[in-house]
């Protein structure tokens, strides 16, 4: 799985930013109990606010002692975070073609604030990104929709919506039980399905309910 996470100055408000940090620490914790019990997952992270930087290189969720704190800055590179995922995906000793279909989620809540067309169709137009299973979550009413509307691939769900903080981590846990499914079920012909109706708002474990 790779994220691109949305970490530009406008993050900072209203408690998306700790939302996405939360999130993304609890999403690692179960990963990494997931991997020892079954498949072993790998997480990236790509961030982009100010610069677009590979912050978590694909790592055996396992294996992540912690991930790095993000700060709220900047503008919105998200072209340059595209160009990125658009090389971690084609490249095959990453990303062997024995692994499970990557999983790319893309989080904003702005609009691209650089040179952004060309590289996000140059991602589209990859042939294992456009097999790979591409998530987008819309956060706030500011979010370029249409562009994130066409980044998603998943034709029951094509965007997902966020209005506060609590909604960035339900969003979260609603995928890592969907990837773990996918990881317990020993393949990944499905679509990837979230279903927000088996995600608690008071959940402390993303996966508590999914193994009940």
């Amino acid at each position: 799985m790779i994220i691109l996470a949305d970490t530009s100055g406008s993050m900072g408000v209203d408690g998306k930013i700790e939302a996405l940090n939360q999130s993304l620490r609890d999403m690692v914790k179960s990963f990494g109990a997931e991997s020892r019990l079954r498949g072993e997952i790998h997480l990236g992270v790509i961030t982009f606010g100010g610069k677009a930087a590979a912050h978590l290189p694909l790592t055996p969720a396992h294996q992540i002692q912690e991930i790095q704190e993000f700060v709220a800055g900047g503008g919105t590179p998200m072209g340059a975070a595209m160009e990125i995922a658009r090389e971690l995906v084609e490249d095959r000793e990453l990303i062997p073609s024995r692994a499970y279909r990557p999983v790319l989620v893309l989080v904003s809540d702005g609009h691209p604030t650089d040179d952004w067309e060309g590289p996000f169709q140059a991602l589209l137009a990859s042939e294992r990104a456009a097999k790979a299973t591409r998530i987008a979550l819309a956060i706030g009413n500011d979010a370029d929709e249409a562009m994130l509307t066409e980044f998603a691939n998943d034709l029951e769900a094509p965007l997902f919506h966020a209005d506060n903080a609590a909604e960035i981590v339900r969003f979260f846990r609603a995928v890592t039980m969907s990837v773990a499914a996918r990881s317990q079920s020993g393949g990944d012909t499905q679509p990837l399905k979230l279903d927000y109706r088996r995600v608690a708002d008071d959940e402390d474990d993303p996966l508590a309910d999914f193994f009940n």
